[in-house]
């Protein structure tokens, strides 16, 4: 698999990935999501092709404290292969290389598949609670 930046004219099959694993919730607009990340950090959002599919998506973020991965998704066609350890790997490299110590993430409590591949690859649950408020309705 090749990693690369997102680059303009991905975001159709990008949309398409994320409704395809499920990652699309009402209460976020996935274009608003890409166009936000884009004007910030474009360099830290990375797309997996394969033979010229798109079939894998990582946000990497980092704000001086923690690193946060949003939007890690791998095609169901192709999980089991490693792209994900290997997306992740890749988003740990860009964080160790801005000094960062740790990295956080947020899954869905019931999505159990995707909290055992974190485990996998040596995340543990944190016992906090994750709390929001939204500042923009999508």
């Amino acid at each position: 698999m090749k990693i690369r930046c997102f680059a303009q004219g991905d975001e159709a099959r990008i949309l398409s990935l994320w409704q395809e694993c499920g990652l699309v919730a009402p209460q976020n607009d996935p274009l608003k999501d890409i166009e936000r990340k884009v004007k910030r950090d474009r360099e830290n959002f990375l797309v997996g092709e394969l033979s010229g599919l798109l079939i894998a998506t990582c946000m990497v973020g980092y704000e001086g404290h923690r690193g946060w991965i949003n939007y890690l998704a791998v095609s169901p066609v192709y999980r089991r292969r490693g792209y994900g350890a290997e997306m992740m790997l890749r988003a740990e490299a860009l964080l160790r290389e801005l000094g960062c110590p740790k990295i956080n993430l947020q899954v869905r409590a019931a999505n159990s598949a995707v909290i055992r591949f974190y485990r996998s690859i040596g995340f543990a649950i944190d016992e906090v609670v994750s709390l929001g408020r939204r500042l923009e309705r999508d």
